[in-house]
Protein backbone atom coordinates (compact mmCIF):
# COMPACT_ATOMS: atom_id res chain seq x y z
CA UNK A 1 0.00 0.00 0.00
CA UNK A 2 0.69 3.49 -0.70
CA UNK A 3 2.65 5.09 2.01
CA UNK A 4 1.58 8.73 2.66
CA UNK A 5 4.04 10.94 3.49
CA UNK A 6 7.19 12.24 2.26
CA UNK A 7 11.26 12.42 2.84
CA UNK A 8 13.33 14.79 3.76
CA UNK A 9 17.09 15.14 3.87
CA UNK A 10 18.75 17.34 5.69
CA UNK A 11 22.23 18.18 4.22
CA UNK A 12 23.84 19.71 7.18
CA UNK A 13 23.61 16.07 8.95
CA UNK A 14 23.18 13.53 6.18
CA UNK A 15 20.08 12.33 8.06
CA UNK A 16 17.27 11.52 5.92
CA UNK A 17 13.62 12.16 8.01
CA UNK A 18 10.24 10.25 6.09
CA UNK A 19 7.37 12.69 7.62
CA UNK A 20 3.50 10.75 6.95
CA UNK A 21 1.11 13.75 6.33
CA UNK A 22 -2.01 14.40 7.49
CA UNK A 23 -4.59 15.30 5.10
CA UNK A 24 -2.14 15.90 2.44
CA UNK A 25 -0.01 18.21 4.47
CA UNK A 26 2.87 18.05 6.35
CA UNK A 27 2.26 18.20 10.39
CA UNK A 28 4.54 21.42 11.05
CA UNK A 29 5.02 20.10 15.24
CA UNK A 30 6.99 16.50 12.70
CA UNK A 31 9.38 18.90 11.69
CA UNK A 32 10.68 19.48 15.22
CA UNK A 33 12.46 15.77 15.18
CA UNK A 34 15.26 17.41 12.47
CA UNK A 35 17.79 18.61 14.39
CA UNK A 36 21.62 19.54 14.11
CA UNK A 37 22.43 18.13 17.90
CA UNK A 38 19.99 17.58 21.12
CA UNK A 39 20.25 21.20 22.30
CA UNK A 40 19.14 22.20 19.26
CA UNK A 41 14.94 23.22 19.05
CA UNK A 42 14.20 21.41 16.03
CA UNK A 43 13.32 22.93 12.79
CA UNK A 44 10.58 25.42 12.10
CA UNK A 45 9.11 27.01 8.79
CA UNK A 46 9.12 30.41 8.20
CA UNK A 47 5.84 31.85 6.75
CA UNK A 48 5.86 35.02 7.03
CA UNK A 49 1.85 36.09 6.60
CA UNK A 50 0.65 32.32 6.37
CA UNK A 51 1.15 32.17 2.69
CA UNK A 52 0.93 28.32 2.60
CA UNK A 53 0.05 27.33 5.92
CA UNK A 54 -3.51 25.67 6.91
CA UNK A 55 -3.65 26.72 10.54
CA UNK A 56 -6.70 24.86 10.97
CA UNK A 57 -9.08 22.25 9.32
CA UNK A 58 -12.12 23.15 8.18
CA UNK A 59 -15.56 21.79 6.33
CA UNK A 60 -17.34 25.64 5.40
CA UNK A 61 -15.40 27.06 2.48
CA UNK A 62 -13.86 26.08 -0.37
CA UNK A 63 -11.53 27.86 -2.60
CA UNK A 64 -9.70 27.26 -5.85
CA UNK A 65 -8.29 30.27 -6.62
CA UNK A 66 -6.52 29.37 -9.87
CA UNK A 67 -10.09 27.85 -11.20
CA UNK A 68 -12.12 30.76 -9.71
CA UNK A 69 -14.09 28.53 -8.07
CA UNK A 70 -15.69 29.78 -4.33
CA UNK A 71 -18.03 26.94 -2.47
CA UNK A 72 -19.94 27.25 0.69
CA UNK A 73 -20.36 23.62 2.49
CA UNK A 74 -20.45 22.62 -1.59
CA UNK A 75 -22.57 24.86 -2.87
CA UNK A 76 -20.94 26.99 -5.73
CA UNK A 77 -20.82 30.47 -4.66
CA UNK A 78 -23.18 31.11 -8.53
CA UNK A 79 -25.90 29.26 -7.64
CA UNK A 80 -26.41 30.64 -3.93
CA UNK A 81 -26.13 34.41 -5.20
CA UNK A 82 -29.13 33.16 -8.02
CA UNK A 83 -31.37 31.00 -5.98
CA UNK A 84 -30.98 31.64 -1.98
CA UNK A 85 -30.83 34.28 0.26
CA UNK A 86 -28.26 35.99 3.00
CA UNK A 87 -30.75 34.05 5.98
CA UNK A 88 -30.43 30.51 3.79
CA UNK A 89 -26.86 30.93 3.37
CA UNK A 90 -26.23 31.72 7.05
CA UNK A 91 -28.39 29.19 8.41
CA UNK A 92 -25.91 26.82 6.06
CA UNK A 93 -22.99 27.91 6.75
CA UNK A 94 -23.79 27.87 10.74
CA UNK A 95 -25.84 24.39 10.53
CA UNK A 96 -24.20 22.69 7.73
CA UNK A 97 -26.51 22.24 5.71
CA UNK A 98 -29.72 24.35 3.82
CA UNK A 99 -33.05 24.24 5.90
CA UNK A 100 -35.93 23.17 5.09
CA UNK A 101 -38.82 25.86 4.79
CA UNK A 102 -39.89 25.25 8.15
CA UNK A 103 -36.55 25.35 9.75
CA UNK A 104 -35.74 29.18 7.46
CA UNK A 105 -39.38 30.07 9.21
CA UNK A 106 -37.72 29.14 12.85
CA UNK A 107 -34.54 30.12 12.07
CA UNK A 108 -35.59 33.75 11.02
CA UNK A 109 -37.69 34.18 14.03
CA UNK A 110 -35.43 33.41 16.39
CA UNK A 111 -32.86 35.79 14.93
CA UNK A 112 -35.68 38.64 14.52
CA UNK A 113 -36.22 38.08 18.59
CA UNK A 114 -32.89 39.16 18.88
CA UNK A 115 -32.77 42.15 17.27
CA UNK A 116 -33.14 44.51 20.37
CA UNK A 117 -30.34 46.28 21.55
CA UNK A 118 -29.62 47.57 25.31
CA UNK A 119 -29.93 51.18 26.04
CA UNK A 120 -27.08 51.36 27.50
CA UNK A 121 -25.62 50.40 23.62
CA UNK A 122 -27.49 52.96 22.08
CA UNK A 123 -26.49 55.59 24.59
CA UNK A 124 -22.56 54.79 23.92
CA UNK A 125 -23.45 54.91 20.29
CA UNK A 126 -24.69 58.41 20.71
CA UNK A 127 -21.59 59.92 22.28
CA UNK A 128 -19.89 59.08 19.86
CA UNK A 129 -18.78 62.68 17.44
CA UNK A 130 -20.62 62.70 14.32
CA UNK A 131 -17.29 62.69 11.95
CA UNK A 132 -16.22 58.98 13.75
CA UNK A 133 -15.40 56.47 11.13
CA UNK A 134 -18.75 53.79 11.40
CA UNK A 135 -16.14 51.18 11.61
CA UNK A 136 -14.70 52.42 14.70
CA UNK A 137 -18.29 52.35 16.34
CA UNK A 138 -18.90 49.45 14.99
CA UNK A 139 -16.03 47.78 16.69
CA UNK A 140 -16.81 49.29 20.41
CA UNK A 141 -20.14 48.12 20.14
CA UNK A 142 -19.60 45.01 19.46
CA UNK A 143 -17.00 44.83 22.43
CA UNK A 144 -19.79 46.77 24.53
CA UNK A 145 -22.24 44.10 24.01
CA UNK A 146 -19.98 41.31 25.33
CA UNK A 147 -20.49 43.58 28.68
CA UNK A 148 -24.41 43.06 28.28
CA UNK A 149 -24.02 39.07 28.07
CA UNK A 150 -21.82 38.08 30.30
CA UNK A 151 -23.35 34.00 29.69
CA UNK A 152 -21.43 34.23 26.43
CA UNK A 153 -18.10 33.40 28.08
CA UNK A 154 -19.64 30.36 28.67
CA UNK A 155 -17.71 29.08 25.12
CA UNK A 156 -17.54 25.56 25.49
CA UNK A 157 -21.27 24.70 25.46
CA UNK A 158 -22.64 24.20 22.38
CA UNK A 159 -26.10 25.58 23.26
CA UNK A 160 -24.51 28.65 24.60
CA UNK A 161 -22.65 29.15 21.53
CA UNK A 162 -26.17 28.92 19.54
CA UNK A 163 -27.77 31.74 21.72
CA UNK A 164 -24.25 34.01 20.84
CA UNK A 165 -24.68 33.45 17.03
CA UNK A 166 -28.67 34.12 17.36
CA UNK A 167 -28.17 37.17 19.48
CA UNK A 168 -25.42 38.59 17.17
CA UNK A 169 -27.08 37.57 13.55
CA UNK A 170 -29.75 39.39 14.96
CA UNK A 171 -28.07 42.47 16.25
CA UNK A 172 -24.79 43.02 14.01
CA UNK A 173 -27.41 45.05 11.50
CA UNK A 174 -28.81 46.78 14.28
CA UNK A 175 -25.88 48.44 15.54
CA UNK A 176 -24.51 48.59 11.89
CA UNK A 177 -27.58 50.95 11.55
CA UNK A 178 -26.96 52.85 14.39
CA UNK A 179 -23.80 53.84 13.28
CA UNK A 180 -24.88 55.34 9.73
CA UNK A 181 -27.91 56.95 11.53
CA UNK A 182 -24.97 58.32 14.11
CA UNK A 183 -22.63 59.71 11.45
CA UNK A 184 -25.63 61.14 9.51
CA UNK A 185 -27.10 62.89 12.45
CA UNK A 186 -30.16 61.05 12.70
CA UNK A 187 -31.90 59.44 15.29
CA UNK A 188 -32.37 55.93 15.60
CA UNK A 189 -34.91 53.63 13.68
CA UNK A 190 -35.92 50.49 15.89
CA UNK A 191 -36.17 47.42 14.13
CA UNK A 192 -38.98 46.39 12.09
CA UNK A 193 -39.82 42.44 12.30
CA UNK A 194 -42.57 42.14 9.75
CA UNK A 195 -39.24 43.02 6.72
CA UNK A 196 -37.00 40.71 5.84
CA UNK A 197 -33.49 40.68 6.99
CA UNK A 198 -32.19 43.27 4.21
CA UNK A 199 -35.22 44.96 4.19
CA UNK A 200 -35.08 45.79 7.77
CA UNK A 201 -31.69 46.68 7.55
CA UNK A 202 -32.64 49.37 5.18
CA UNK A 203 -35.14 50.35 6.83
CA UNK A 204 -33.09 51.01 10.01
CA UNK A 205 -30.76 53.31 7.76
CA UNK A 206 -32.62 55.24 5.90
CA UNK A 207 -36.44 55.55 6.62
CA UNK A 208 -37.26 59.14 7.65
CA UNK A 209 -39.46 60.93 9.89
CA UNK A 210 -37.57 61.29 13.16
CA UNK A 211 -39.85 59.18 16.23
CA UNK A 212 -36.76 56.75 16.02
CA UNK A 213 -39.65 54.27 16.96
CA UNK A 214 -39.91 52.28 14.08
CA UNK A 215 -43.05 53.39 12.77
CA UNK A 216 -42.17 55.72 10.03
CA UNK A 217 -43.59 54.10 6.69
CA UNK A 218 -40.54 52.73 4.76
CA UNK A 219 -41.01 50.30 1.83
CA UNK A 220 -37.89 48.80 0.77
CA UNK A 221 -37.32 48.87 -3.01
CA UNK A 222 -37.50 45.01 -4.37
CA UNK A 223 -34.74 45.85 -6.17
CA UNK A 224 -32.07 46.95 -3.64
CA UNK A 225 -33.44 44.36 -1.29
CA UNK A 226 -32.21 41.46 -3.61
CA UNK A 227 -29.31 43.51 -4.63
CA UNK A 228 -28.00 43.97 -0.95
CA UNK A 229 -29.55 40.84 -0.18
CA UNK A 230 -26.98 38.75 -2.61
CA UNK A 231 -24.24 41.29 -1.74
CA UNK A 232 -24.03 40.34 1.60
CA UNK A 233 -24.61 36.37 0.74
CA UNK A 234 -20.84 36.97 -1.69
CA UNK A 235 -19.28 38.41 1.51
CA UNK A 236 -20.60 35.81 3.91
CA UNK A 237 -17.22 33.35 4.27
CA UNK A 238 -14.20 33.69 2.28
CA UNK A 239 -11.96 30.68 4.39
CA UNK A 240 -9.31 31.90 6.69
CA UNK A 241 -8.77 35.81 5.48
CA UNK A 242 -7.29 37.99 7.63
CA UNK A 243 -10.39 39.33 9.39
CA UNK A 244 -11.26 35.29 9.60
CA UNK A 245 -8.18 34.53 11.48
CA UNK A 246 -8.35 37.23 13.83
CA UNK A 247 -11.87 35.45 15.20
CA UNK A 248 -10.47 32.29 15.02
CA UNK A 249 -7.03 33.45 16.91
CA UNK A 250 -9.28 34.92 19.42
CA UNK A 251 -11.74 32.90 19.88
CA UNK A 252 -8.69 30.59 20.62
CA UNK A 253 -8.29 32.01 24.03
CA UNK A 254 -11.94 31.42 24.95
CA UNK A 255 -12.51 34.70 24.37
CA UNK A 256 -16.51 35.37 24.00
CA UNK A 257 -17.65 35.58 20.36
CA UNK A 258 -18.38 39.36 20.85
CA UNK A 259 -14.88 39.92 21.76
CA UNK A 260 -13.78 37.75 19.24
CA UNK A 261 -16.40 39.71 16.22
CA UNK A 262 -15.15 42.88 17.85
CA UNK A 263 -11.31 41.71 16.72
CA UNK A 264 -12.45 40.68 13.50
CA UNK A 265 -14.29 43.28 12.44
CA UNK A 266 -11.08 45.49 13.49
CA UNK A 267 -9.02 43.68 11.12
CA UNK A 268 -11.59 44.38 8.17
CA UNK A 269 -11.39 47.49 8.67
CA UNK A 270 -7.98 47.79 7.04
CA UNK A 271 -8.04 48.91 3.25
CA UNK A 272 -6.54 45.60 2.12
CA UNK A 273 -9.36 43.68 3.40
CA UNK A 274 -12.91 45.09 4.11
CA UNK A 275 -12.00 49.01 3.31
CA UNK A 276 -10.79 47.99 -0.12
CA UNK A 277 -14.14 49.21 -2.03
CA UNK A 278 -13.93 52.35 -0.35
CA UNK A 279 -10.18 52.61 -1.68
CA UNK A 280 -11.16 51.82 -4.79
CA UNK A 281 -13.94 54.51 -4.82
CA UNK A 282 -10.84 56.91 -3.89
CA UNK A 283 -9.11 55.88 -6.54
CA UNK A 284 -11.65 56.37 -9.21
CA UNK A 285 -12.37 59.68 -7.77
CA UNK A 286 -8.68 60.83 -8.18
CA UNK A 287 -8.51 59.30 -11.54
CA UNK A 288 -11.19 61.81 -12.44
CA UNK A 289 -11.81 61.19 -16.13
CA UNK A 290 -11.34 58.23 -19.07
CA UNK A 291 -8.52 60.37 -20.52
CA UNK A 292 -6.13 60.33 -17.18
CA UNK A 293 -6.83 56.47 -17.11
CA UNK A 294 -3.45 55.82 -19.14
CA UNK A 295 -1.14 57.96 -17.16
CA UNK A 296 -2.67 56.23 -13.84
CA UNK A 297 -1.65 52.94 -15.43
CA UNK A 298 1.55 54.27 -15.76
CA UNK A 299 2.18 55.66 -12.35
CA UNK A 300 1.05 51.62 -11.18
CA UNK A 301 3.85 50.14 -12.77
CA UNK A 302 6.34 52.35 -12.22
CA UNK A 303 5.05 51.48 -8.03
CA UNK A 304 4.14 55.35 -7.67
CA UNK A 305 0.47 53.97 -6.33
CA UNK A 306 -1.65 51.00 -6.15
CA UNK A 307 -4.22 49.27 -8.62
CA UNK A 308 -7.13 48.83 -5.78
CA UNK A 309 -9.51 46.32 -6.39
CA UNK A 310 -7.69 44.28 -8.57
CA UNK A 311 -5.68 41.29 -7.68
CA UNK A 312 -6.23 38.71 -4.57
CA UNK A 313 -3.77 36.91 -2.59
CA UNK A 314 -5.72 33.59 -3.57
CA UNK A 315 -7.09 33.77 -6.43
CA UNK A 316 -4.84 33.82 -10.15
CA UNK A 317 -8.78 34.14 -11.63
CA UNK A 318 -11.45 36.30 -12.08
CA UNK A 319 -12.97 36.62 -8.69
CA UNK A 320 -15.99 34.61 -8.80
CA UNK A 321 -18.03 37.15 -6.65
CA UNK A 322 -16.91 39.98 -9.19
CA UNK A 323 -19.07 38.30 -12.42
CA UNK A 324 -22.16 38.62 -10.09
CA UNK A 325 -21.38 41.46 -8.23
CA UNK A 326 -20.81 43.41 -12.05
CA UNK A 327 -23.90 41.91 -13.22
CA UNK A 328 -25.87 43.95 -9.59
CA UNK A 329 -24.71 46.58 -10.64
CA UNK A 330 -27.04 47.38 -13.94
CA UNK A 331 -29.70 46.22 -11.92
CA UNK A 332 -29.23 49.27 -9.56
CA UNK A 333 -27.91 51.54 -11.44
CA UNK A 334 -31.06 51.01 -13.34
CA UNK A 335 -33.11 51.80 -10.55
CA UNK A 336 -30.80 54.64 -8.90
CA UNK A 337 -29.11 55.92 -12.31
CA UNK A 338 -25.69 55.07 -13.45
CA UNK A 339 -22.83 56.08 -10.69
CA UNK A 340 -20.70 58.55 -12.72
CA UNK A 341 -17.46 56.82 -11.37
CA UNK A 342 -18.77 53.75 -13.53
CA UNK A 343 -17.29 54.45 -17.18
CA UNK A 344 -13.99 55.10 -15.20
CA UNK A 345 -14.22 51.67 -14.17
CA UNK A 346 -15.28 50.02 -16.90
CA UNK A 347 -12.39 51.59 -19.04
CA UNK A 348 -9.98 50.66 -16.32
CA UNK A 349 -11.03 47.49 -16.35
CA UNK A 350 -10.96 47.01 -19.96
CA UNK A 351 -6.94 48.37 -20.54
CA UNK A 352 -5.73 46.41 -17.16
CA UNK A 353 -7.37 43.30 -18.45
CA UNK A 354 -5.40 43.81 -22.14
CA UNK A 355 -2.00 45.08 -20.36
CA UNK A 356 0.37 42.39 -20.46
CA UNK A 357 1.78 44.00 -17.32
CA UNK A 358 -1.14 42.85 -15.19
CA UNK A 359 -2.39 39.95 -17.28
CA UNK A 360 1.06 37.66 -16.47
CA UNK A 361 0.35 38.74 -13.23
CA UNK A 362 -2.81 37.73 -13.10
CA UNK A 363 -4.39 40.52 -11.67
CA UNK A 364 -8.21 39.95 -12.25
CA UNK A 365 -10.84 42.77 -10.67
CA UNK A 366 -12.03 40.87 -7.18
CA UNK A 367 -14.92 41.74 -4.87
CA UNK A 368 -13.87 45.04 -4.15
CA UNK A 369 -13.91 46.73 -8.00
CA UNK A 370 -17.70 47.26 -8.03
CA UNK A 371 -19.65 46.70 -5.04
CA UNK A 372 -18.38 50.27 -3.67
CA UNK A 373 -20.15 51.49 -6.99
CA UNK A 374 -23.12 49.51 -5.68
CA UNK A 375 -23.36 50.95 -2.33
CA UNK A 376 -22.38 54.57 -3.23
CA UNK A 377 -25.32 53.96 -5.76
CA UNK A 378 -27.59 53.16 -3.17
CA UNK A 379 -27.02 56.15 -0.93
CA UNK A 380 -24.18 54.71 1.61
CA UNK A 381 -21.44 56.93 2.30
CA UNK A 382 -18.05 55.76 1.37
CA UNK A 383 -16.84 54.87 4.76
CA UNK A 384 -19.64 52.99 5.84
CA UNK A 385 -18.97 50.20 3.08
CA UNK A 386 -16.71 48.06 5.41
CA UNK A 387 -19.26 47.96 7.94
CA UNK A 388 -21.73 46.40 4.59
CA UNK A 389 -19.08 44.25 4.18
CA UNK A 390 -19.20 43.30 8.45
CA UNK A 391 -22.70 42.55 8.40
CA UNK A 392 -22.46 39.97 5.25
CA UNK A 393 -18.98 38.28 6.85
CA UNK A 394 -21.16 38.08 10.29
CA UNK A 395 -22.44 34.51 9.75
CA UNK A 396 -18.97 33.16 8.20
CA UNK A 397 -16.80 34.36 11.51
CA UNK A 398 -20.17 32.66 13.57
CA UNK A 399 -19.49 29.76 12.05
CA UNK A 400 -15.56 29.82 11.78
CA UNK A 401 -15.74 30.29 15.63
CA UNK A 402 -18.33 27.64 16.67
CA UNK A 403 -16.40 24.54 14.40
CA UNK A 404 -13.19 26.11 16.44
CA UNK A 405 -15.08 25.75 19.57
CA UNK A 406 -15.79 22.04 18.87
CA UNK A 407 -12.43 21.29 17.35
CA UNK A 408 -10.21 18.92 19.93
CA UNK A 409 -7.01 19.30 18.04
CA UNK A 410 -7.41 23.08 18.27
CA UNK A 411 -5.04 25.32 20.81
CA UNK A 412 -4.78 28.44 21.90
CA UNK A 413 -3.10 30.46 18.65
CA UNK A 414 0.76 31.16 19.70
CA UNK A 415 2.99 31.26 16.21
CA UNK A 416 6.32 30.53 16.60
CA UNK A 417 9.39 33.52 15.65
CA UNK A 418 12.74 33.50 14.21
CA UNK A 419 14.75 35.48 16.52
CA UNK A 420 17.33 37.37 15.39
CA UNK A 421 18.33 39.92 18.09
CA UNK A 422 20.97 40.44 19.99
CA UNK A 423 22.83 37.30 22.18
CA UNK A 424 23.03 37.24 25.92
CA UNK A 425 24.38 40.98 26.94
CA UNK A 426 26.13 41.82 30.41
CA UNK A 427 24.55 45.14 31.74
CA UNK A 428 27.19 47.62 32.19
CA UNK A 429 25.75 49.73 35.51
CA UNK A 430 25.65 53.18 35.30
CA UNK A 431 27.04 55.36 37.87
Amino acid sequence: MKRDAVTLTDHRTGKSYDIDLADGAIPAIQLRQVKVSEDDFGLMTYDPAFQNTAACKSRITFIDGDKGILRYRGYPIEDLAEYSNFLEVSYLLVEEELPSKAQLEEWKREITSHTEVPEAIGKLCAAFPRDAHPMGILVSLLAALATAYPDARTVTCANSRRLQIMRLLGKVPVIGAYALRQITGQPIVEPDKNLSYTGNFLKMAFATGGAGHGRETFTPNPVLERALDTLFVLHADHEQNCSTSAMRNIGSSQADPFASMAGAAAALWGPLHGGANEAVLRMLGEIGSKDRIPEFIERVKAGETRLMGFGHRVYKNYDPRAKIIKQLADEVFDIQGVNPLLEIALELERIALSDDYFVTRKLYPNVDFYSGLIYQSMGFPVDFFPVLFAIGRAPGWLAQWNELMGDGEQKIARPRQLYLGEGVRGYDARG
